[in-house]
């Protein structure tokens, strides 16, 4: 039996995180593997707060230090009290969105500075990263046209539905120069082919994972 893995699903809006999440969850479960399926920001009740907090479009201003220190607020609980648990349980953890988002969001799309997001991850989970990264990656426009059509009319979207594209579109390629810095750990997968196509190539990954004596 394979070691307990720490998996996280990385993308923008509309890339298809959720239905991949679940995809790997039932997946591995068919297949005999204890898995945890978790989000960020949140994963735990009082990281669902502070989600609340960094996400809601409220009259104060929210500075791109202060959103950075509110998602690192937020992992620190979930880090401590779901995600390290979960690993020394024996149980494989798949979490939709993980450090990636940070430096893809905060620091590509708000020009956060890079240092500043790395000493908060040594910080805070330093000696955990993800064993593996899927990175869906699809172009902005049809990633927001994806994250409207599953929106629909109620509710007004959050801080970051409501972003421009060419923020996105430096969150994107902020993305694919973290995968092409960590080839070995990101596997990038094109988010915009047909959906049987994504759920092949994520299966082949997870029984490579799965596979006894893998070399990662």
């Amino acid at each position: 039996m394979s070691p307990a893995l720490f998996l996280t699903l990385e993308g923008i809006e509309g890339a298809g995180k959720s239905t991949v999440a679940q995809l790997a969850g039932s997946w591995l479960t068919r297949h005999g593997v204890a898995v945890r399926l978790t989000r960020e920001p949140g994963g735990t009740p009082l990281a669902e707060h502070v989600r609340r907090i960094a996400l809601e479009r409220g009259t104060e201003t929210v500075s791109p230090v202060t959103e950075t220190l509110l998602m690192f607020a937020a992992r620190a609980l979930h880090v401590e009290n779901l995600i390290r648990p979960a690993l020394a349980r024996g149980e494989w953890v798949v979490c939709d969105r993980f450090t990636d988002a940070t430096r893809a969001y905060q620091g590509g799309g708000r020009g956060v500075d890079a240092g500043l997001i790395d000493a908060l991850a040594r910080s805070v989970h330093g000696g955990l990263e993800p064993d593996c990264t899927l990175l869906l990656d699809l172009p902005v426009e049809a990633g927001l046209a994806r994250a409207r059509a599953r929106r629909g009319a109620p509710g007004a979207p959050d801080r970051f539905e409501a972003e421009s594209v060419a923020f996105f579109e430096r969150v994107r390629a902020a993305y694919r120069a973290l995968a092409a810095r960590e080839p070995q750990r990101i596997r990038v997968i094109d988010a915009a082919a047909p959906l049987a196509e994504v759920e092949r190539r994520v299966t082949e990954i997870l029984a490579e994972l799965r596979a006894p004596g893998e070399q990662r």
